[in-house]
């Protein structure tokens, strides 16, 4: 730990003396921990931080519309489009190499769920699905299914370990929750959860705020940090003894997210690809998603934000939009390319502005609880790092499948805990019809096979399939051809036993 002579002197160098303002009113407990957090900070870029951020925050953002293109068709696969003899290619290329221990998920989990209106990690929520069961169970249990069925496939006894990315907010919340669960039946060795960074909130004129007389107003450094911390807690060192050479990154929040999608990864192991990006087709031209496309020949994520709506209407020759390819933070990497990136260009990576409402104590030691944005947060962005790739690929995705993001409460016209929940309950229901079975309604009526086409605003029937006995549809035939399923039915491993059985 640092002198509180050292930590006056960087302070003093950088400008932000006031952070000490309150020192004397402090007692000795206080003035420790202050001076832990004062100490953990990096003093030498806090002035750089400071100054880049009121600077990043007044500078008129640019528009892109003459520099933009979009990903070319050759490093585009489809689930829709590319042909079905290579999409079953892609998927027994990323069976193999998930049946050689060779692929890890890491997860992005450190949001607080503010949004969501929860004072736990979004990982423990639960959508209210029949079985009850949290976005973190339904992933952990699609681990298990993805390594039973390369298992299967290839005699083999894999793992997928699972990197959780957490924040100081989620961290210890996250850690309980698995335990007291178990590791919902996955090795604990296998799960292995680290700490993002936190950084400085900042005001317009460049000060860091107070949130407290001993405490800074700090926030994550966005999911972009990821690459810093990865290095420095040394998950790629655990990557590399596990054998691991492609990664799956995703978000939290998506229920429908498919881990380690042996499709995906074989496609972009097929491709040679270093870097790779699941995308969706934008529903509307104004939707509020990013889109990777190529700015001046370099793939990047463009805001919605950043372009005119003029280009975001644009479409081709057979209607589609020109800028489709929805961002929705799922991701490929090799491990390889993530170790390239810690090492040579992490502090490449651009910072984004995100202007927030943040409390802070006032010259007079008095909290405050602003009404309109005051501070800014400096945040970094997963997606930043496709600049620095060799080889990228796009693979689209049908949004009914695979996107539906968990961010606001219910409520909110998007995005919320009856959507997420609606999702996945129309998806199984269009599995269950597809496997031969017949829906009824929660007053017993039979439901026709087309009512679980879409999801609209409910779902036909209260199905729900667990990721134990299916990762995306398949194998239900055997059990659900020709029966009848009233509404609730959960079909779980005792269940599916059962009519086995039968």
């Amino acid at each position: 730990m640092l002198s509180l002579e050292q930590v006056k002197q960087s302070l003093e160098s950088a400008g932000q003396s006031h952070i000490l303002q309150f020192w004397s009113e402090l007692c000795e407990g206080e003035r420790d921990s202050f001076l832990r957090e004062l100490s953990q900070l990096d003093l030498k870029r806090l002035k750089e931080h400071c100054e880049g951020a009121a600077r990043a925050a007044a500078a008129p953002s640019a528009s892109l519309d003459q520099h933009i293109e979009p990903v070319p068709p050759e490093f585009i696969g489809s689930v829709r489009k590319s042909d079905k003899s290579a999409l079953e290619k892609w998927e027994n290329e990323g069976l193999l190499q998930i049946s050689r221990n060779r692929v890890g998920v890491l997860l992005l989990a450190g949001g607080q769920g503010t949004r969501l209106g929860v004072q736990y990690p979004k990982g423990m929520y639960n959508v209210g699905l029949p079985s009850g069961k949290t976005l973190y169970q339904i992933q952990a249990e699609r681990i298990h299914k993805i390594q039973e069925l390369s298992d299967r496939k290839h005699g083999s006894k894999c793992t997928v370990p699972w990197y959780i990315m957490t924040s100081e907010f989620t961290l210890a919340p996250t850690e309980k929750f698995f335990k007291e669960n178990n590791y919902f039946g996955l090795e604990p060795s296998n799960v292995v959860m680290f700490e993002q960074r936190m950084i400085p909130a900042v005001t317009f004129d460049g000060k860091v705020i107070l949130q407290d007389k001993g405490k800074i107003a700090m926030a994550p450094d966005g999911n972009g940090g990821l690459y810093q911390v990865l290095e420095e807690n040394k998950v790629l060192e655990d990557m590399k003894k596990r054998g691991v050479e492609y990664l799956h990154v995703y978000c939290v929040d998506n229920i429908l997210v498919k881990m380690a999608d042996p499709v995906f990864i074989g496609f972009c192991v097929s491709k040679g690809a270093d870097c790779g990006a699941k995308v969706v087709e934008k529903a509307y031209p104004s939707e509020p998603v990013g889109v990777v496309c190529r700015v001046q020949g370099i793939y990047q994520v463009v805001e919605y934000s950043e372009i005119k709506p003029e280009t975001a209407e644009l479409r081709g020759p057979g209607g589609e939009l020109v800028y489709s390819a929805g961002n929705i933070c799922n991701h490929f990497f090799t491990r390889a390319f993530l170790q390239d990136v810690a090492e040579k260009f992490e502090s490449q990576l651009k910072q984004h502005v995100a202007l927030k409402k943040v409390p802070f104590v006032d010259s007079c030691g008095n909290h405050v609880k602003p009404t309109k944005p005051n501070g800014i947060k400096m945040e970094k962005f997963v997606f930043d790092v496709f600049t620095f790739s060799r080889s990228f690929v796009v693979f689209e995705v049908v949004r009914e499948d695979e996107f539906s993001p968990l961010k606001n409460a219910d409520g909110a016209a998007t995005d919320n805990p009856t959507t997420a929940r609606n999702s996945l309950l129309a998806q199984h229901c269009r599995w269950a019809t597809a496997a031969g079975a017949t829906l009824l309604d929660e007053h017993g009526n039979t439901l026709p096979a087309t009512a679980s086409v879409s999801a609209g605003d409910n779902p036909p029937a209260q199905c729900e399939i667990s990721p134990l006995v299916s990762y995306f549809g398949e194998g239900l035939e055997q059990l659900l051809k020709g029966r009848i399923l009233p509404s609730p039915f959960i079909l779980d491993e005792k269940r599916a036993n059962e009519l086995q059985a039968q």
